[in-house]
């Protein structure tokens, strides 16, 4: 429950969240000299990364690019991207001081009577004149309902808990999604587990050769036509297609890749399809996506009836004074710095447009 102060303090922008989205947002603030406070509820620095599993060295990660201003080399390819990443992220709040205040939880953003956002939290209560949102999906972790899946025996857990191939050895394990993580999953647990299954709605789509500038654009604009639909984001590999990489292939010749569909019931005992098929399994594991963490914004109204937010570059089309960095087309760590210096553009210019009201009596 938010502690509220006497009076919120004043600030010209509030930033909600301390990912790549967060902090690039915050540096192109800086660079523009606007005031600013960056609210991050993770414990240190790192973002959604400090919390991925072990065994997802900095090696294995898929497209981490570097914040503006400050590269990240050295990097050791073995090392926990957990480690490698949120030492990174640290050293980047240090070197352009961006005083970022954690753990703060924001827990409700509301408009008042004088035009500014009331941003509620756990440290006390904001005013501010523009928000940045940056707050990703990793909070929301995508939980699908089946039929029996309270009647299962066996352990059920989400990528957002993944804790490592270790602890599936001996198990039957299901593992269901059709995105990355499932496929890094399947990859690591074949070598530990006694069974595995992979499960997913519709058949992957595995994009072989480079994945170049020309593929990206279509791709970002592709997810880019259903924000401004007011639709939810949906995945990047529904977009981009899961890639052929040299682990993948292996991993499609030994049959650990071999994909089965949806099954239509979780049983005591398993998982079971309407045509008689049936797997018994001690573990599934649901790497099924994650949802946009925007639920402190809900009192804004910016939702549309599709179930998303509708958006023009990053500004809410229902409040010009909000911006989504790292939502929808700009969810990568290339889309999200480029996000955050356009949301900035557009935040001076509103600013400039209307000015701060003069104190009574001024």
């Amino acid at each position: 429950m938010a502690r509220y102060a006497e009076a919120p303090a004043e600030v010209d922008v509030l930033v909600v969240g301390a990912g790549q989205a967060g902090l690039s947002s915050a540096y192109h603030l800086a660079r523009a000299g606007i005031g600013h406070v960056v609210l991050d509820h993770a414990p240190r620095p790192g973002g959604a990364w400090q919390f991925r599993w072990p065994s997802l060295t900095y090696g294995k990660v898929h497209g981490m690019h570097a914040l503006p201003g400050m590269e990240l080399t050295g990097a050791d390819p073995a090392r926990p991207s957990s480690e490698v990443i949120g030492a990174y992220f640290a050293a980047y709040e240090e070197r352009f001081d961006l005083r970022v205040r954690r753990p703060v939880d924001v827990s409700a953003v509301r408009g008042d009577a004088s035009g500014r956002l009331l941003v509620e939290s756990s440290a006390g209560t904001w005013s501010a004149r523009a928000l940045i949102n940056a707050t990703g999906t990793w909070d929301r972790p995508f939980w699908p309902r089946h039929p029996g899946q309270e009647l299962f025996r066996g352990r059920q857990l989400h990528t957002a808990n993944y804790p490592g191939p270790e602890e599936f050895a001996g198990a039957r394990v299901v593992v269901v999604g059709g995105g990355t993580s499932a496929v890094q999953h399947l990859l690591e647990i074949s070598g530990a587990a006694a069974e595995t299954t992979w499960v997913t709605r519709r058949p992957p789509v595995f994009r072989d050769g480079a994945f170049g500038e020309a593929e990206g654009r279509e791709a970002v604009a592709r997810v880019a036509e259903r924000v401004r639909r007011g639709l939810p984001p949906r995945s990047v590999v529904s977009v981009t297609g899961l890639a052929l990489t040299d682990a993948v292939r292996a991993g499609l010749d030994s049959g650990v890749l071999e994909r089965l569909p949806m099954f239509d019931r979780i049983t005591a005992s398993g998982v079971a399809w309407d045509d008689g098929r049936r797997v018994d399994a001690d573990v599934i594991l649901w790497a099924t996506g994650f949802r946009a963490a925007v639920d402190h914004l809900a009192p804004l109204r910016l939702r549309e009836p599709g179930g998303g937010i509708r958006v023009e570059g990053t500004r809410a089309v229902r409040d010009e004074r909000i911006h989504l960095v790292g939502y929808g087309p700009s969810a990568s760590t290339i889309g999200a710095n480029r996000a955050g210096g356009a949301a900035v553009r557009e935040i001076r210019r509103l600013l400039a447009r209307a000015p701060e009201p003069a104190a009574a009596g001024g």
